[in-house]
């Protein structure tokens, strides 16, 4: 079955030039100038990823990740013409995977969308040969299902947050730096603002897991060196 891949852009030459790329590869594409058009098919349609531009003339497109959030979790990269450190951090808060800035390399944003969705794969796989599960003080979590719960309650993790807190775990005891976390879970080098990434993307499972800010329970800051979960 093709893989469905939503675009959202209101820069028609934009749109039109990433569906010729997607198509190209295969995948079957939704594409839409706006973002009501496009709210609509996500909900009357099974959609495997969605390419959202930041900017477009009816919805904001943060919003529209928002309203994405509340329901499905399939991966959302996001486009922008700006450059500012706190777009793209508001953006992964909200749930974003990945975020690239016009004007792009239409090679490198392919590239981008094949890692996402073999992310997403691995993440609805279920390895039924082995059982790996984590209890941490009623954080429970298990790649075998690929579920996680705090005190029984599900928690609705993003294929990319539970890379992350599954990495975390299976490393607990140990401090692991921003780059070996950016490198094992993007499965990318890590630049100059990679630690901007890691951070929205922690803040946001902190979040999830009701985390005090200054006394986190779970996730806890291990300053100038990374994050540790403890045994």
């Amino acid at each position: 079955m093709k893989e469905k891949i939503l675009i959202v852009d209101d820069e028609k030459e934009i749109a039109d030039l990433i569906e010729v790329y997607l198509k190209n590869d295969g995948y079957e594409v939704y594409k839409f100038y706006n973002g009501s058009d496009a709210l609509n098919c996500i909900d009357e349609n099974d959609v495997d990823m969605a390419v959202l531009d930041v900017m477009l003339p009816d919805i904001d497109g943060f919003k529209i990740l928002q309203r994405i959030r509340e329901k499905y979790f399939f991966p959302v990269i996001m486009l922008t013409a700006k450059v500012e450190d706190m777009d793209k951090i508001m953006g992964l808060t909200l749930g974003a995977d990945d975020y690239i800035t016009k004007p792009f390399n239409p090679l490198e944003l392919m590239a981008r969308v094949k890692t996402q969705l073999r992310r997403y794969k691995s993440y609805n796989q279920v390895n039924h040969i082995e059982s790996q599960m984590y209890d941490i003080r009623g954080l429970v979590i298990s790649k075998d299902t690929h579920s996680c719960t705090l005190y029984d309650q599900e928690l609705s993790l993003t294929p990319l947050e539970f890379s992350i807190l599954w990495y975390l775990c299976d490393h607990k005891g140990k401090v692991v730096s921003s780059e070996e976390l950016f490198e094992e879970v993007w499965g990318e080098k890590y630049l100059e603002n990679s630690n901007n990434t890691v951070m929205a993307h922690i803040g946001r499972l902190r979040e999830k897991l009701k985390e005090p800010a200054k006394h986190p329970k779970f996730i806890k800051t291990v300053w100038g060196v990374g994050y540790k979960i403890e045994e």
